[in-house]
């Protein structure tokens, strides 16, 4: 399993057009397959910075996503919003603790 996180700043005035966009897209996100679990996170403190927090397959999961329409149309559109160049990494779980 491959934890993706993609760190995303927008321009003010443009959150609402990228809450729309994924909005619309999110479901479409979340049945690729390989993805198991989609979520999308708001900074607690500066309400333009976002992040989705997506478990993945593998790699090879994530990079076939990556290669879609689907992640060509969403990202193309989604870019032209941001105010700064977004973050993106991703991890696998070491431990857990309950």
């Amino acid at each position: 399993m491959l934890t993706r996180v993609v760190r995303m700043a927008f321009q003010e005035d443009k959150v609402k057009a990228f809450l729309e966009n994924f909005n619309q897209n999110k479901e479409k996100i979340r049945n690729f397959p390989g993805c198991r679990h989609l979520e999308l996170w708001q900074d607690e403190n500066f309400k333009n910075i976002f992040m989705t927090y997506s478990f993945w397959d593998s790699e090879e999961a994530l990079n076939q996503y990556r290669d879609s329409e689907l992640f060509k149309s969403v990202w193309s559109y989604t870019k032209t919003l941001f105010a700064d160049k977004p973050t993106a990494f991703s991890a696998k779980k070491i431990d857990e603790l309950p």
